[in-house]
């Protein structure tokens, strides 16, 4: 049985996995905006040094 979740793309799929995980962690918001914020300049600069690899 497809639901429309295994049709969706992969992003949100990740999105909807990260937010089952805190809230069965029962992370406050605040700690998860603190902590995205983090993942989010990690990423960039994993980006940023992908872009560079590939000139």
């Amino acid at each position: 049985m497809n639901t429309e979740l295994d049709q969706a793309p992969v992003h949100i799929k990740l999105a909807v996995d990260l937010i089952m995980i805190l809230e069965q962690h029962d992370v406050g918001p605040q700690q998860v905006l603190d902590a995205l914020t983090i993942v989010q300049h990690d990423y960039q600069q994993k980006l940023a040094a992908h872009h560079e690899s590939e000139r």
